[in-house]
């Protein structure tokens, strides 16, 4: 293990690292459809709505004249597009609201709240997410995450991987970036924070895909944590 004695603060990516999006998604959709009488594949719908979300971003990252675009944003345009072409029908705008709003109710993973209240006894720690900020704020109070603070591509008008969002986040808590550890549960996520000088802990969620998991059982890069879980990070880090 790396030095990491001058680390000051931990940000996380939180979609799959931090909370279990497909289970909560599908669960979410499942019971709310029942009681609405609709009916669709919300096991593909969910699966189709991640497929298009790094497409989404990288679309606002070839049209920087058209402004920077919220996930809530892209995710209401991508759900538009997938009920659509898996032709669930009789949706309301108030269904389509609320369906874009499942991302703001994730449940964390069996380990998260327990490890993140651990790190936070002795780091700082907030997500760095491409969430925007209501997304995450009402995630963490829906999921019990215990930030101290929420930071979000909003606030750069930058999705990750771009080099904004991760030496921003350093500029906002007054740190150098090698006194931030980015901790994510994907292996090009912390390639990027690495290239940029943050320190890098990797926390495998083998399950995040489901059965379509095909990339991040385990490190791939020399990060300077790898752990099985947020309570082995804390081991790692003296919590």
């Amino acid at each position: 293990m790396s030095d990491l004695s001058a680390v000051k603060a931990l940000v996380f990516d939180v979609f799959g690292t931090v909370v279990d999006w497909r289970t909560s998604l599908i669960a979410d959709f499942t019971r709310w459809s029942e009681s609405r009488g609709i009916k669709g594949d919300w096991t593909a719908l969910v699966d189709g709505w991640r497929g298009l979300y790094v497409g989404s971003m990288d679309e606002v990252r070839r049209h920087p004249e058209r402004g920077y675009v919220i996930l809530d944003v892209l995710h209401r345009r991508s759900l538009e597009q997938l009920v659509a072409q898996l032709g669930i029908v009789g949706l309301t705008d108030a269904d389509l609201d609320y369906l874009t709003r499942g991302w703001h109710r994730l449940h964390p993973w069996s380990d998260s709240v327990a490890g993140l209240t651990r790190l936070k006894r002795k780091f700082i720690i907030a997500p760095l997410s491409n969430g925007n900020v209501a997304l995450l704020t009402n995630m963490a109070k829906f999921a019990g995450l215990p930030w101290d603070l929420i930071m979000s591509a909003e606030l750069f008008a930058h999705y990750k991987p771009d080099p904004e969002t991760y030496l921003g986040a350093a500029r906002l808590l007054g740190l150098a970036p090698g006194e931030v550890m980015m901790v994510a549960a994907h292996n090009n996520d912390l390639q990027a924070a690495q290239r940029y000088g943050l320190k890098t802990a990797f926390v495998a969620r083998p399950t995040e895909y489901g059965p379509l998991q095909s990339r991040d059982f385990e490190a791939t890069g020399t990060w300077d944590i790898v752990a099985k879980d947020f309570g082995r990070l804390a081991d790692s880090l003296g919590c």
